[in-house]
């Protein structure tokens, strides 16, 4: 497997916000490559634990050879089952945990999986592929109305509705299988004056709400800010999610807001640097919202 190539989005801010100290019990939700995990490792120190979750065996192979050691688990399970692994591990509570819901550059180079539209791949887009029904699966099964109602809910598309019926129409002559199968199909049902002059690729919101389907992002979202991260802190402990698009955004905001059992540290979440953006223009969606356990 070739080295990671993603970067870590506000790497500085989130290092100030969960405001480490060695000794502390730390689990990155969404290990990732390790990006941000390499630095707290450092933080808490020998002393401290470090629990990194992840849903991609993939991102665990390159988390690593960042994270390993006394005290280092690596451990693949979803962050909404962060009550089981604690468990399982002999743990109580944790001082910190991190939420970092983008995805990789490194699923994105994945040529196996089809995360991203810009190489031809096959029509998977699963974080765990041995669980759950691919996007091709998704599309070969699924009604008009339903997709068109993912596509409006997840990806904010406004033609949803001649999106869907054109995949559905084409489905009947033959299986859309691979990403360009896929882009294909869009460039039929999207006016061509509206893919040249939008600034985002259309295909980049289709893409965004079939990946939130088929892994049900949301759900375990959701599920995750109703008990389980607040079950897993000690009071006083942190919470910091970095999310990147309206949707997660919102939920997060609610959560914090809502909830009386929470302080929120980020009035307004915290943004990346003019400089991070033009370093790593993926960065430039990403909002970060820190809280503290009362």
């Amino acid at each position: 497997m070739s080295a990671s190539v993603h970067v870590p989005v506000m790497l500085r801010e989130v290092l100030q916000q969960l405001d480490l100290t060695p000794g502390l019990t730390v689990v990155d939700g969404t290990v990732g490559a390790g990006g941000h995990s390499r630095m707290i490792s450092e933080q808490i120190g020998e002393t401290g634990t470090l629990i990194g979750l992840d849903r991609d065996p993939m991102m665990l192979c390159f988390a690593a050879e960042f994270v390993s050691g006394d005290g280092r688990y690596l451990i693949q399970s979803s962050y909404s089952d962060l009550q089981r692994v604690l468990n399982e591990l002999g743990v109580e509570a944790v001082d910190r945990i991190l939420l970092d819901l983008g995805l990789s550059s490194d699923q994105l180079a994945d040529r196996q999986r089809g995360f991203g539209y810009s190489v031809d791949a096959p029509l998977d887009m699963r974080f765990d592929i041995q669980s759950g029904q691919s996007v091709e699966e998704f599309l070969t099964n699924v009604d008009e109305l339903k997709l068109a109602e993912v596509l409006t809910t997840y990806g904010e598309e406004r033609f949803s509705e001649a999106i869907a019926r054109r995949i559905v129409a084409r489905r009947r002559k033959q299986p859309i299988k691979t990403t360009r199968d896929l882009v294909e199909t869009l460039e039929e049902a999207i006016p061509a004056n509206v893919r040249q002059q939008s600034r985002k690729d259309p295909a980049t919101r289709v893409f965004q709400a079939l990946r939130i389907a088929v892994n049900q992002e949301l759900t375990h979202l959701e599920q995750a800010l109703r008990e389980e991260l607040y079950e897993a802190l000690v009071p006083g402990g942190r919470l910091a999610i970095i999310t990147f698009h309206s949707l997660e955004d919102r939920l997060v905001k609610d959560a914090f807001r809502d909830d009386s059992r929470w302080k929120v540290l980020t009035k307004k979440p915290t943004a990346p640097t003019p400089a991070e953006v033009r370093m790593n223009p993926r960065s430039r969606s990403a909002k970060l919202r820190t809280a503290i356990k009362l």
